[in-house]
């Protein structure tokens, strides 16, 4: 713990650290019904510098309880959506008073660096909080004027209107805690609904410090709660619960189908933001040094865990050298360390298990004839971490071309024209980004369509705005987060005919 008490961490966090972690359920702070606790490591370290409550079926059944009292009982139901709207408002200010020690949190927790944390996590948390608290007030039904054919001597007149969809079970993953935790919350607490989340069990204190927040900011009891645990115990609970409405889910395809059948037993509602291969594409007439930079940016940030991130690259073969050249030259000039160190541009993948699935994708490379121009190693040292890495000779049947990595991987390859390109592009089971990188605008309107993808950015990767939807087609996903869209996911449609 010596580590944790330097000048590098604030007295908040500190202090935040030294209290024993405890889950939010009925508006009281409680152990694990079984007595259990789960280890929290340091990454960077791998040294244990907390321990949070391993819930089980029991905890979930006390947090679903909790939520469906406050959501049919007391003051939560009986509150105007202006209410709604301060109450997130003021959440959103809170979050933002304290976005350095959440963003120290999530450094030590995740791994990434601070100072991304604090640029980028925190301040679109506090950007989204703040537009769903407008959406609170916004949630509208619409007037019919109504036919009824089949009775011609009344009338009638028609109605819809917009209701919360109950009590939600959220399940976040590891890679972006604290933001995940408020693409949930938002719209869940804009529209009504009550909450429970089940953070990543690699991943739990900036939830536990999110959930002291939300108490701070006036939330009546059991409206927001947090159970922490293990995937496929808490997390598998949270899933099937015959006791919540909805199911909202991100994390990889393959645990996201199994969270979907669960739901579809007891026909929950469902919502699910799974993994990608996004690819990069690079055409003939974009500046070489421009795309490399973007090309980094677009698998480099965030250690390459991000659902979205560029990790095919695919460069017209009259701009494949000089772009390869300068993002090798980039990844080789990257600094590696712990994430609470300012300094730091790389940080840790976020557990031993994740290093060595990516080290294991990088040898399967290298057995399949794949060539690293950067990288292609573990890091010096302590810590879970893995060099950023450029592959080149890679094919597209490859393993490292076809299938999730989830860390700073890249595989690059030449391609001559948009029709090969396109198709190239779309030959994965996933379908959540993608970027074109060109100043021909033609082209890129063109190329746009042919690409099977819930976001397409144009010379930028990874950029992301609360009005805009975000989520995927084929196995990326089900449904959309932000912008409008999300609120379909969080309310229910009542029709309402009436005669008069």
């Amino acid at each position: 713990m010596d580590r944790y008490k330097g000048e590098l961490l604030s007295a908040n966090t500190r202090r935040f650290l030294a209290q024993p972690k405890r889950m939010l359920i009925g508006g009281e702070w409680q152990d694990a019904a079984g007595g259990g606790t789960l280890d929290v490591v340091d990454p960077a370290s791998t040294q244990v510098f907390a321990r949070v409550p391993a819930g089980e079926a029991a905890d979930i059944d006390r947090a679903v309880a909790a939520a469906r009292k406050a959501f049919e009982q007391g003051e939560w139901p009986k509150m105007r959506p202006v209410d709604r709207e301060r109450l997130l408002l003021r959440l959103a200010d809170l979050v933002e008073a304290n976005a350095q020690e959440l963003a120290e949190i999530e450094a030590l927790d995740n791994g990434k660096p601070v100072t991304m944390a604090r640029a980028v996590d925190l301040a679109l948390m506090v950007d989204f909080l703040r537009y769903m608290a407008g959406w609170a007030t916004k949630i509208e039904g619409a007037t019919m004027d109504v036919s009824v054919p089949l009775v011609r001597d009344r009338e009638f007149f028609g109605f819809t209107r917009r209701e919360p969809v109950g009590v939600v079970g959220a399940i976040i993953p590891w890679n972006f805690p604290l933001l995940m935790a408020a693409w949930k919350a938002g719209p869940a607490l804009a529209s009504g609904c009550t909450m429970v989340l089940k953070p990543a069990e690699e991943t739990p204190l900036s939830a536990l410090r999110f959930a002291e927040l939300v108490l701070e900011a006036g939330y009546p009891a059991g409206v927001f709660n947090v159970v922490t645990g293990h995937g496929h115990t808490a997390g598998a609970a949270l899933a099937s619960h015959t006791g919540i409405e909805k199911v909202a889910f991100t994390g990889s395809t393959e645990i996201g189908k199994l969270v979907g059948k669960a739901a579809l037993d007891n026909m929950t509602r469902v919502s699910l933001e799974l993994g990608g291969k996004s690819p990069v594409i690079v055409l003939d007439d974009a500046d070489p040094a421009v795309a490399a930079a973007g090309a980094a940016q677009a698998i480099f940030f965030n250690q390459g865990q991000v659902c979205c991130a560029g990790s095919r690259l695919y460069v017209h073969k009259s701009r494949f050298e000089r772009v390869v050249e300068g993002l090798s030259e980039i990844a080789a000039g990257m600094k590696l360390g712990a994430g609470i160190d300012p300094a730091t541009q790389i940080g840790p993948l976020v557990s031993a298990a994740q290093q060595q699935r990516v080290l294991g994708y990088i040898r399967s490379g290298f057995d399949q004839g794949a060539r690293a121009l950067a990288g292609g190693a573990a890091g010096e040292g302590e810590g879970y971490f893995v060099k950023p890495t450029v592959l080149v000779d890679t094919r597209d049947d490859m393993k490292v071309v076809r299938e999730e990595i989830f860390g700073p991987v890249v595989v690059a390859m030449p391609y001559d024209d948009l029709d090969e390109v396109a198709r190239r592009a779309n030959d994965t089971p996933y379908g959540l980004g993608a970027s074109i990188w060109s100043n021909d605008l033609s082209r890129v309107h063109r190329l746009v369509p042919k690409i099977k993808a819930g976001t397409v950015w144009v010379n930028c990767h990874n950029i992301l705005d609360a009005s805009m939807p975000f989520g995927g087609y084929k196995q990326s996903g089900i449904g959309r987060e932000m912008g409008r869209a999300v609120l379909d996911l969080y309310t229910e449609s009542k029709s309402v005919i009436m005669a008069l």
